[in-house]
């Protein structure tokens, strides 16, 4: 049995047991799941580096997300997340660059991702431009079979304008790429597929083939002058 089984099992009773005083009495149970969750990141960020140069620098503690909630974002009153995760990206989990995403979380919604959710306005602003100005490098990364075979969804359209971007025609032959507010592709995957010993590999082949859509993103939202 895999060991991320002890990180499936914590989250699961953390999302029944929601709360500071029940995480105080299993502070242990947490710790270990954390333990496990970040063995698997260090490894995958290893891996990563062997082909993603903007991760050389970046150490496991750089990128593993922390469990509590950021006020910023909190959708209901639960004080920690259902899920442990890290994101792999030039500067850190943080940072403002498209990069490599995973997040562990049991009842099916582990996912893997990557790329930009909801870039800065300049950013995106850059990447609309990009688009505009070269449609067929987009094209040909958005439809890249390799990508296509580890994210089969392409890249997510539920996030977009519902119309036309400012400076943009309706009826431009890209507009429905150009309202978009993110570029990013995920897949998720099912709990017994996470517990399956190829999971790691599977998640830097998916990292791997995003890789130049990624490069492309980050090309793209840099301010060339």
């Amino acid at each position: 049995m895999s060991e991320l089984a002890v990180v499936l099992d914590f989250l699961r009773q953390l999302g029944a047991n929601n709360s500071k005083p029940w995480m105080d009495a299993h502070r242990a149970d947490y710790q270990r799941a954390r333990g496990v969750s970040n063995r698997l990141v260090a490894d995958l960020l290893q891996r990563a580096q062997a082909f993603e140069p903007d991760l050389a620098s970046l150490s496991t503690s750089d990128v593993v997300y922390r469990i509590n909630k950021n006020d910023r974002f909190q959708q209901s009153d639960e004080p920690y997340k259902r899920h442990m995760g890290a994101g792999l990206k030039r500067g850190g989990r943080h940072s403002p660059w498209a990069g490599y995403f995973v997040a562990l979380e049991p009842g099916g919604e582990t996912y893997v991702g990557a790329g930009r959710w909801l870039p800065e306005p300049a950013q995106l602003a850059r990447i609309r431009q990009e688009i505009h100005y070269g449609p067929d490098a987009f094209h040909a990364l958005r439809q890249d079979a390799t990508l296509l075979q580890h994210f089969p969804t392409g890249l997510d359209r539920s996030n977009a304008l519902k119309t036309a971007p400012k400076g943009y025609d309706r009826t431009d032959p890209d507009i429905e790429w150009l309202r978009l507010k993110s570029y990013f592709v995920w897949r998720s995957f099912p709990d017994a597929e996470v517990l399956r010993p190829d999971f790691t590999d599977r998640v830097v082949a998916a990292w791997r083939a995003a890789q130049p859509l990624v490069s492309y993103l980050n090309h793209a939202m840099q301010d060339h002058g």
